[in-house]
């Protein structure tokens, strides 16, 4: 049997159910590549996480059947049962070094942000994989896409606690909850060894006081690394810019990175969004630019200053 894949979000980062499913064939002994119109396949799987991602658009004329999948396509859409804790096929993607590993410890989450689809998609949280199931083959650099790991008990700081103790280096690349960050969770982050950032999630005002709160108990256990801050841009301009602009306080020593974005609607492919969000999130994600001006200041085009947002 041959199989074709298609990444229709692009290559730009790995798509893991295509992996998963990439590993399941090739050990039923199955041919497993990149799609191409020029061979002929059994089956291609067409990946899509987003709505917003442009769909394929190139006739498939060359394959006895085609599956679509992921929630750009239908957020009930799930992988074989064989195939879902299987080791990744890392080959697909060759940018992936030999270190480093990509998975879930849990899945789903017990918040509901209505800007958020895996409440809908995953629902509550619940354990998924043990972290020594994903760190296999050497492979100690870990990618964690849990989407709120503090949530899952006793299971999740147990889950923590083996990181630190096994000395892999993480990243939990979709944030942490700081609402559920406590003495002992902030202990255990402290000690963990991160591939880059602590993150945390700091969608609306009331979250700035506890990613402040959380940020500080971490670093009282010893922490000195960076926290990265996702920031959701929705609604009103004033406090999304408050809520984005206060992490330029001299007493966070330009340690605290808040990344903005706007709101998605997950239900189209041809939301309008508002030029401010736009222009916030230019000026807060280049750095040189969100620790060097004032928004007001900032101009993202030829005579235009942010401050006329404000008039």
């Amino acid at each position: 049997m041959k199989v074709g894949l298609i990444d229709v979000d692009g290559h730009n980062f790995p798509n893991l159910a295509l992996m998963k499913l990439s590993a399941y064939h090739k050990a039923k002994g199955d041919e497993v590549e990149w799609y191409s119109p020029f061979d002929d396949f059994d089956t291609v799987y067409m990946a899509k996480v987003f709505t917003h991602t442009p769909d394929y658009t190139q006739v498939i004329a060359n394959a006895k059947s085609i599956i679509k999948g992921g929630t750009g396509y239908d957020v009930t859409s799930r992988l074989p049962e064989e195939a879902e804790t299987i080791t990744p096929d890392y080959t697909l993607y060759p940018y992936i070094d030999r270190k480093t590993a990509y998975g879930f410890l849990t899945r789903g989450c017990i918040r509901k942000c209505p800007w958020c689809i895996v409440p809908r998609k995953e629902g509550t949280i619940r354990p998924y994989q043990d972290v020594d199931e994903i760190a296999v083959d050497g492979r100690t650099n870990l990618v964690l896409m849990d989407n709120n790991i503090l949530a899952a008990g006793e299971y999740g700081k147990a889950q923590l606690r083996k990181m630190a103790e096994r000395g892999y280096r993480i990243d939990f690349n979709q944030a942490m909850d700081a609402r559920l960050v406590t003495d002992e969770v902030a202990e255990v982050l402290a000690q963990i060894k991160w591939l880059q950032y602590i993150r945390f999630g700091c969608d609306t005002p009331m979250q700035v006081g506890e990613c402040e709160k959380a940020i500080a108990l971490i670093q009282s256990y010893g922490y000195t690394g960076a926290f990265f801050l996702y920031t959701i841009l929705r609604g009103d301009i004033a406090e999304c810019f408050e809520r984005v602009n206060h992490w330029r306080d001299k007493r966070f020593g330009g340690r605290v990175r808040p990344f903005s974005q706007p709101e998605l609607d997950f239900t189209t492919t041809k939301q309008v969004i508002p030029q401010w969000q736009k222009d916030m999130a230019h000026w807060c994600n280049k750095k040189t630019c969100y620790f060097g001006c004032e928004f007001e200041d900032f101009s993202p085009r030829v005579g235009f200053k942010c401050k006329q947002y404000f008039a």
